[in-house]
């Protein structure tokens, strides 16, 4: 089960004001790869993000990307546009990241009948050092015939740690530090697991690690490559 809940990583933690650099890539055509592997670091997947469109319309701006999956034979798994909205002083990210969407799909597409409920991630545009953030939260659900099949997860107990300099292959970055609680949940199985994530300006998510709730790290996620 723990396949299920593999996050497909994104990103992008919140935006400055205009004037300043901002979490995450603002350039349409801009690509970020990331991998995924295992507690014995094995690879699990790749993810490719590719900014399609930017939209901003008074204090509000969108910004879409192409999510592509691929397993580790580099055969894609799945794809997805996700929207990141930014409005006021605040950034609001798709929870989709924490459900494996490819346990949904049909020929590579999330079908219509698929239902999906919750809040998306709030994140402030200027992050304190031991700020405590909002709770998050997501389920998606499915009818298949005599089958239904739910996944949820509840991202809690969010909270800015620290500053750091972080190397991955993709390079050397300041990164601002983050901390979570995740309780997930598919078909009656339970998981809970703490979450560390690194984002820093101008690029957006750049390493993740996932640990089980005795402390042992069960993945992680590193930045592997840019394209401006």
């Amino acid at each position: 089960m723990k396949a299920l809940f593999l996050f497909t990583v994104m990103f992008f933690v919140g935006m400055i004001s205009r004037s300043e650099e901002i979490f995450f890539p603002s350039k349409e055509g801009t690509v970020l790869i990331y991998k995924t592997y295992d507690k014995k670091d094995k690879e699990v997947n790749t993810v490719k993000y590719t900014i399609t469109h930017l939209k901003t319309t008074g204090n509000k701006t969108d910004i879409t990307y192409l999510c592509e999956s691929m397993d580790p034979k580099g055969k894609l798994v799945f794809k997805d546009e996700i929207t990141i909205q930014k409005v006021g002083d605040k950034l609001y990210c798709d929870m989709s990241k924490f459900i494996n969407k490819a346990a949904f799909q049909k020929d590579g597409q999330i079908p219509a009948e698929v239902e999906i409920t919750g809040n998306n991630m709030e994140i402030p545009s200027n992050p304190n050092l031991g700020d405590m953030l909002p709770d998050a939260n997501i389920v998606m659900s499915m009818s298949m015939g005599i089958i239904k099949m739910k996944m949820s997860a509840d991202v809690v107990n969010r909270k800015v740690e620290s500053i750091e300099d972080i190397t991955v292959k993709g390079g050397t970055f300041k990164c601002w530090k983050f901390t979570s609680d995740v309780n997930s949940s598919a078909m009656g199985f339970k998981m809970n697991t703490k979450n560390v994530e690194w984002y820093a300006k101008g690029i957006g998510m750049v390493k993740t690690e996932s640990y089980d709730k005795k402390g042992n790290l069960q993945s992680h996620t590193d930045l592997i490559e840019v394209q401006r």
